[in-house]
């Protein structure tokens, strides 16, 4: 037995801390609860400070986005500087056309940062097959990073930064909010740094606005042992999602559908795309849990990011259950400024406009481009013939390009632009439904059930293509998305479900992964527990002595260990 190295002891468990590319800092491995039990000591010397509580949490938050994201945190400093400069501009200026440019100085930077980084190789791509041309994208980022510092980033790959699309909204509704006079801005850029950078929700969300947020920074410290019980719940409980649910799901059954469909019945793709949707929700759902958990220890409150989404009796109820801070800011800051259900705006035309661009550089058909265009006229010319209907297309088509955006958000595919409009396509035909339904007595409980039925397996449905089109990152190709094979994948998955069911399979497959859909099936029935009975034994845990607090943390970790895959699975909203 060779002799035990205290210096490779030491090395092994810090190397984590000093080599950024190989060990990112995420919840689900044992540097970041290092990392954070450092943070809560340094912070029980700073909390009665608040400027300088604000700036210690500044500082380890730019350390933890660094040691997630490498030398994109520079993209972030610039967002959060840029935001607060031009916030201080519009106040100055309200009520006056300088402060509308400010306002388009902010949309127009942070939405250019995020199109860049999310679909550079998507417009190479398109540009090139269009034009015959081999035009490649530089990331002009890191090259300046490399002249600035002397650094060996490569210049030639354009990675995405984790959680570009949250905190650029957050800044870009701080902007927003002062110039609609909802909110003042905020005294000291450290404050607003904090903010914007806050890392237990930085990477993933969910989307802080300012007006939640700010006013928080400027209390005390106050953290009650009931709340700190809640605090240990959230975490516990987000933990127990990624790892018992989200992982296992995804390792022993989901992933390996989802790769090969045609290799596996009808029966078991849709018992794939039933699990995804419980792994997708127990992964999102997981991560925001310890995120709320972690910042509530700090004395910090995010808002609510879940409600039970698959208890919803309808599609538009389901958006407004799942990823709420995303939801409602598309709702605030894209779908009312559009017009909203009262009329259209030059901002739709806008939307409209980015929609068909896109679908055209996704197809390269010139047909499809003339054929969309013609529809669009046959339908405004339609509208002014007829006035009702004039009123009817405007919401609706208000809703459809919300929701496609939505898609699009989540990355350049045929696969997203179809998911957002089928769900689109979900909340307008429910509002033609609910006029005549004969279901429509939501007091009855088989009604609700009914319409809970319906919902979750349309939304299930349609994440045939949403799984597919997250079937490859950005980080993953050398020339963006493989759109022919996600766009394969999921037709494939269709002919099984269609054509090739086979019903006979039911006892094998129960038999084969019957471990597997138990865990499934417990994951649902947890799911639907009732509201005020999973509030009786959050409560009742946040009030137990803190020893047995104590004791079921460590059976829970204990529990992971056990449970946990050999290879870590990433948060999937990483990617976004």
């Amino acid at each position: 037995m060779g002799e035990f190295d205290v210096s490779k002891f030491v090395e092994k468990i810090f190397s984590p801390f000093l080599n950024q590319g190989e060990h990112p800092m995420i919840f689900t491995e044992y540097p970041f609860w290092i990392f954070f039990l450092v943070v809560l000591a340094g912070y029980s010397l700073f909390h009665k400070r608040l400027r300088v509580r604000s700036l210690f949490l500044f500082l380890v938050s730019i350390y933890f986005y660094y040691k997630t994201s490498g030398f994109f945190f520079s993209i972030l400093l610039f967002s959060t500087i840029l935001d607060f400069v031009i916030g201080e501009r519009i106040y100055r200026n309200l009520d006056g056309l300088k402060a509308t440019l400010w306002l388009a100085v902010s949309i127009t930077i942070n939405l250019t940062l995020l199109v860049y980084f999310k679909y550079a190789y998507f417009f190479a791509d398109s540009f090139n097959a269009i034009f015959d041309s081999s035009w490649h994208p530089i990331n002009h980022f890191a090259l300046a990073t490399n002249k600035l510092v002397g650094s060996t980033f490569r210049v030639d790959q354009i990675l995405l930064p984790i959680g570009i699309s949250f905190y650029t909204f957050q800044t870009m509704s701080y902007a927003i909010d002062i110039y609609r006079k909802k909110l003042k801005p905020v005294s000291h850029v450290i404050d607003f740094a904090f903010y914007v950078s806050f890392f237990p929700q930085l990477v993933a969300g969910p989307i802080v606005r300012a007006s939640e947020f700010i006013p928080q920074i400027y209390k005390p410290y106050a953290v009650t042992k009931k709340e700190f019980g809640l605090a240990v719940f959230w975490i516990l409980n987000g933990l127990l999602k990624k790892f018992l649910l989200a992982d296992y799901i995804a390792v022993n059954f989901v992933d390996r559908v989802f790769d090969n469909p045609s290799m596996f019945s009808g029966l078991e793709n849709l018992l794939a795309l039933y699990g995804y949707s419980l792994q997708v929700y127990a992964d999102f759902s997981g991560y925001t849990d310890i995120a709320i958990g972690i910042a509530m220890i700090m004395g910090f409150y995010l808002p609510k990011n879940f409600n039970s989404p698959y208890k919803a009796d309808n599609c538009g109820n389901f958006w407004k259950r799942w990823h709420i801070s995303l939801s409602t800011w598309l709702k605030d800051y894209l779908y009312i400024p559009m017009g909203g259900n009262r009329r259209g705006s030059l901002f739709s035309v806008i939307a409209l406009s980015f929609i068909v661009l896109f679908v055209f550089l996704i197809s390269g058909s010139w047909v499809l481009l003339f054929l969309i265009l013609s529809l669009i006229f046959l339908v405004q010319l339609l509208g002014e013939f007829i006035p009702s209907f004039k009123g009817w297309y405007i919401t609706n088509v208000n809703i459809m390009l919300t929701m496609l955006l939505g898609g699009l958000w989540h990355g350049a595919s045929w696969n997203f632009v179809l998911w957002g409009g089928l769900n689109g396509l979900g909340i307008v035909i429910y509002k033609i439904w609910r006029k005549f339904s004969p279901w429509g007595n939501k007091s009855k409980w088989w009604n609700r059930a009914w319409g809970i039925l319906i919902t979750f397996n349309f939304v299930s449905f349609t994440r045939i293509w949403f799984r597919s089109g997250s079937t490859n990152s950005w980080e993953d190709m050398d020339g963006g998305h493989n759109i022919l094979s996600e766009w394969f994948t999921a037709n494939e998955m269709l002919y099984q479900l269609m054509f090739d069911f086979r019903w006979g399979l039911i006892s094998d497959v129960v038999g084969g992964y019957y471990e597997v859909l138990l865990v499934i099936l417990t994951g649902f029935i947890i799911h639907f527990i009732p509201e005020k009975i999973k509030n009786y034994y959050r409560n009742y845990f946040a009030n137990l002595h803190v020893g047995f607090q104590i004791l079921t943390s460590l059976l829970v970790v204990f529990l992971i260990y056990q449970i946990a895959s050999t290879s870590l699975q990433p948060f999937i909203y990483f990617q976004f």
